[in-house]
């Protein structure tokens, strides 16, 4: 395990450093890369969402104090996810599938960020916020993922905020959905990681996700943050479509 730790731990805090300055939470790469270890789902599920917390709560401090994160905005999302995340949590499923439609579904959205071109926000009805933000929760709790990869490019395209905005309120989603899908697996499966590999992941994680925030929360151009967050999907769709796709033929 202290063997594994050595890889881990710098790839962990690339990773949050990357992810953290699109507002997201590293969750499907974390995923990713600890399903190349002896780990159970279960026990990476955790990890990921442990991880996703420790990244995301410091970005949401950062983009609150520089007035980034709309409560107003965020809580017709979260109003029905959290207790979704929950249900979703405390699922069993079968992985394969699952995460190759989520390849294509994420392939499709991050091609269409990188060819939109219009940065005008725009206001969705906030009952469809609701609903949008329950099946997310739901998905995201099941899988074990804070759901940023999911909701991100639903925002841009609509154009539901400016891209700074976005990147809060995506950081705030995956925030609370990863603490519900968290309490919801533990409720189901109890806690099932070494306290050492959690400590040294999360510590790690926290260090880049901070880094990569302040980035984000500074003078960054709007339209260098879509395309980060962008890039990070498609990476994720290619990634997730390579690791599946052939085990499912």
């Amino acid at each position: 395990m202290e063997s594994d730790l050595l890889i881990l731990v710098p790839v962990f805090f690339f990773i949050a450093m990357i992810y953290s300055s699109a507002g997201f939470g590293g969750g499907s790469s974390y995923l990713a890369v600890l399903a190349l270890f002896h780990f159970e789902f279960t026990t990476i599920r955790m990890i990921a969402l442990l991880c996703n917390i420790a990244v995301v709560s410091g970005s949401v401090w950062i983009f609150y104090k520089k007035g980034f994160l709309k409560i107003r905005k965020i809580l017709p999302l979260i109003l029905l996810s959290i207790p979704f995340a929950f249900m979703g949590g405390r699922l069993k499923i079968e992985q394969e599938v699952f995460f190759i439609l989520l390849g294509f579904t994420l392939l499709i959205a991050a091609i269409l960020m990188l060819l939109s071109k219009s940065d005008k926000a725009v206001d969705l009805p906030k009952y469809s916020n609701a609903f949008i933000g329950g099946g997310i929760g739901f998905l995201s709790g099941i899988v074990g993922i804070g759901g940023g990869v999911f909701l991100s490019p639903l925002l841009y395209l609509s154009r539901w905020a400016e891209a700074k905005v976005i990147a809060a309120t995506t950081a705030a989603f995956i925030l609370v959905n990863s603490i519900s899908g968290l309490t919801g697996q533990i409720f189901s499966n109890g806690f099932q990681i070494e306290y050492s590999t959690a400590i040294s992941l999360v510590l790690a994680v926290f260090f880049g996700g901070q880094i990569g925030a302040r980035f984000t929360a500074g003078k960054v151009n709007p339209i260098m943050i879509r395309r980060i967050t962008s890039v990070v999907i498609l990476l994720v769709a290619v990634r997730l479509l390579w690791m599946y796709l052939p085990n499912f033929f």
